[in-house]
């Protein structure tokens, strides 16, 4: 089952660029029952290895703008350090389901916006470079809590806000989230927050996957590869709305256990 799950995500990843945390860490805490805290060290590996497999397809293709890759990554490596900061604080309550549903909902509507041309603005990055670094700056703090949103809300940034054509947005979205991946592994290697068996068993189905997505990712239309990468990051942002609803009511319906159990408990003991 890891193995299918580390599969079809890496499919996404070599074909959109996004799929990386949005869906390895819902899956690791639903599937694998892995506290969120691991399942988001596990991710990080994991979207590290297949981005270093797939980067280089596209920086052979020459589908990269190294300009904008710099301008993101000033601004989100703060931010990681700030998020993986914030993880580790909270521990226990990492992954709220709360900050889960916010980033769902950003990542759906904001995925929206490819179908929407008058919302678009494809010069703004060109004559608003300056801004990328802070816009990356909160997308960093997102990617260090919780693994999710460097792939999806970068590529939907660049996808949308910049003159680059769908496969040079991958490209460079790709090598953003590897730089982003390298550190936060690093720190999650570094605090034990990994489970490597877990992680084995996701690579063995990840690996061919993520060449299969970079093989065709070539041979997708740029027109039909945007739509694709749009529809893939509303679908996980979807997937992440689910994800936290059901682990609020969840949370919920436990607690309302607990407290029905000591209702009861204690009503006995005033019996006797």
């Amino acid at each position: 089952m890891h193995s299918l799950i580390g599969f079809l995500i890496a499919l996404a990843v070599g074909l959109t660029g996004i799929g990386g945390g949005s869906f390895t860490v819902p899956a690791l805490v639903l599937i694998a029952a892995l506290p969120a805290g691991v399942a988001v060290g596990t991710a990080f590996v994991f979207a590290g290895v297949l981005r270093l497999i797939a980067a280089p397809f596209y920086m052979i293709g020459r589908q990269v703008h190294w300009r904008y890759l710099w301008l993101l990554v000033q601004g989100a490596v703060p931010g990681l350090l700030i998020g993986t900061f914030i993880l580790r604080l909270l521990d226990s309550r990492a992954g709220s389901p709360i900050v889960v549903i916010l980033l769902g909902v950003v990542l759906a509507l904001s995925s929206s916006v490819t179908f929407a041309p008058r919302v678009q603005n494809p010069g703004f990055a060109q004559k608003n470079s300056r801004w990328l670094p802070w816009l990356a700056l909160p997308i960093g703090v997102e990617a260090g809590f919780s693994s999710a949103g460097a792939g999806a809300l970068g590529t939907v940034l660049l996808l949308n806000y910049s003159e680059m054509t769908p496969p040079e947005v991958v490209g460079t979205d790709l090598l953003f989230g590897l730089v982003l991946a390298v550190i936060g592994s690093a720190f999650h290697w570094r605090f034990g927050s990994i489970n490597l068996p877990v992680l084995t068993q996701l690579l063995a189905g990840g690996v061919p996957g993520v060449l299969i997505g970079c093989l065709f990712a070539r041979k997708v239309p740029a027109r039909k590869l945007k739509t694709a990468i749009a529809l893939i990051a509303i679908f996980a942002g979807l997937q992440l709305i689910w994800t936290g609803t059901r682990t609020i009511v969840t949370q919920h319906g436990s607690r309302s256990s607990k407290v029905s159990a000591r209702g009861t408990t204690a009503a006995r003991a005033g019996l006797n």
